[in-house]
């Protein structure tokens, strides 16, 4: 189920939030948290219920493992609490390897086999980390044990199952597992729900469209089309604007959602665009992603605690880990990989060379990141390529022949021609209209702040702005797209 879909918004949560208040009021407490637990499960078995029963399994399992973690610290044995844990997490990586890499791993040692063909069970990278995470906790004293009920619950928490935010099981399980968890209240629910329209209108108006004009041209580079200038950088700016409001659009409805029943989620998404080193961007993109990868990855590799060439090591490292995290295959390692050498690079600079200009460190952080989302979206490494040759020119400079007439000045470098078949919809009026979206959505990426930082009257802009294209979009959009951190 889909948060944009109008099953889960006309139906899935006003029931949802109206049988959490009605038992928790009649029923008591616990009643209300398994209420939303089945609400929980429900969400996630809508479109294959036996990947439900996997995910129910791989909980049941952790939380006895967790209790025996548990045990083993209180007792002060923590060689035997440290091999349980590494148990623990190896169990959950090989499920996640088995579902997620199975047939890329054997397209390596097998060229040529037949794939298996095994489905990808809904959220199965998330709720492995939120698992090994919570196993990690168990391993602190300080950390209470929670019971089942409130460790399931927080595990299938619908609002953060697909995609995230990657959270502590302390910071959560707390709030739902709080006496007052059923009482909804009109604060949460008037900010959960600006969030979840403001997250809509992102999805459904800016990310789709965005996501329109990139699907052409990548789709192209796939089919081995030869892009020009212009279609090439058009469908890469639009693809970098489509990621950035999915996810964005993503995390506002996750907290939306979450903050309706109750729950405070921390903050997922910080205007990344807006960076000014690529450390600064994974401050500030999928920020419990980067968290996670810190705590659990990149500081055992040994951080920077062993010296410089120990640190450059972990941190290409535990790049390549978070590209193959977000797909099997070989461009999502390279997206890994140039993001790993552009930290390198960045912590190198920073030891021999002056701060950059600001303005000049965004430009360039930007470009990088811009540039390493090709082999992210291209189909496969070779339309990678052919969108890189676009990107530099190599298949040349065109535009329509109506356009090259009204600017004479570019005339000397572009050949006119009929239109630019790869570029929006292959009209001669594709490049304006391209051109302006581009336009007003780099704009906004680059200057406004992000929707949890907007005050209420900035927020109820924004959405009077969108309402009319929202609503049009969800009831009368030919498909449901979903989100791109669906697939992974």
């Amino acid at each position: 189920m889909l948060f944009h879909a109008q099953a889960f918004l006309l139906v899935f949560l006003p029931l949802c939030l109206l049988g959490l208040a009605l038992v928790g009021r009649w029923c008591g407490a616990a009643w209300a948290l398994a209420w939303l637990l089945g609400a929980s499960l429900l969400f996630h078995a809508w479109g294959n219920p036996a990947h439900t029963a996997l995910m129910l399994a791989s909980i049941v399992g952790n939380h006895a493992l967790g209790r025996v973690l548990h045990g083993l610290t209180l007792r002060h044995r923590p060689g035997a609490a440290r091999r349980g844990f590494q148990a623990g997490v190896a169990a959950n990586l090989a499920l996640l390897v088995w579902f997620k890499y199975a047939d890329f791993l054997l397209e390596i040692v097998a060229p040529g086999a037949p794939p298996l063909g095994i489905a990808l069970p809904l959220a199965i990278s998330f709720f492995t980390f939120q698992q090994i995470m919570f196993l990690a906790a168990c391993r602190d004293p300080a950390e209470p044990l929670p019971g089942f009920l409130p460790y399931a619950a927080f595990v299938a928490f619908f609002p953060h199952l697909i995609a995230g935010p990657l959270v502590r099981p302390g910071a959560i399980i707390p709030q739902l597992a709080a006496p007052g968890l059923s009482r909804l209240r009109t604060a949460n629910l008037e900010a959960g729900c600006g969030l979840l329209l403001l997250g809509l209108g992102k999805k459904l108006v800016l990310a789709d469209m965005f996501g329109g004009f990139a699907d052409t041209g990548f789709n192209a580079a796939e089919q081995g089309a030869a892009l020009t200038l212009l279609e090439a950088w058009a469908a890469t700016l639009s693809y970098a604007l489509q990621i950035y409001f999915d996810f964005s659009a993503y995390s506002d409805m996750a907290t939306g959602l979450a903050r309706m029943l109750g729950v405070h989620f921390p903050l997922n998404f910080d205007s990344p665009y807006q960076a000014r080193s690529i450390t600064d961007f994974w401050r500030r993109w999928h920020i419990t992603l980067g968290s996670f990868l810190r705590a659990h990855v990149y500081i055992p590799l040994g951080g920077n605690r062993h010296g410089l060439a120990r640190q450059l090591a972990a941190l290409m490292l535990t790049m390549a880990l978070a590209g193959i995290w977000h797909g099997a295959g070989w461009r999502f390692l390279l997206w890994g990989m140039l993001h790993g050498a552009m930290l390198v690079a960045h912590q190198l600079y920073r030891r021999v060379c002056a701060p950059m200009p600001g303005r000049l460190a965004q430009a360039l952080t930007l470009l990088g990141v811009i540039l390493a989302w090709v082999p992210f979206r291209a189909g496969d490494l070779p339309a990678a390529g052919a969108m890189l040759r676009g990107l530099l020119g190599l298949h040349g400079f065109a535009l329509p022949a109506m356009i090259w007439q009204a600017l004479p000045p570019l005339q000397p470098w572009a050949r006119p021609v009929p239109l630019l078949p790869w570029l929006g919809a292959a009209r001669t009026l594709s490049l304006p209209e391209v051109a302006a979206c581009l336009l007003c959505g780099w704009i906004a990426v680059l200057i406004l702040p992000q929707a949890q930082a907007l005050s209420a009257r900035g927020q109820a802009l924004m959405l009077t702005a969108g309402f009319a294209f929202t609503v049009q979009a969800l009831f009368f959009a030919p498909a449901v797209a979903p989100f791109l951190y669906f697939r992974f």
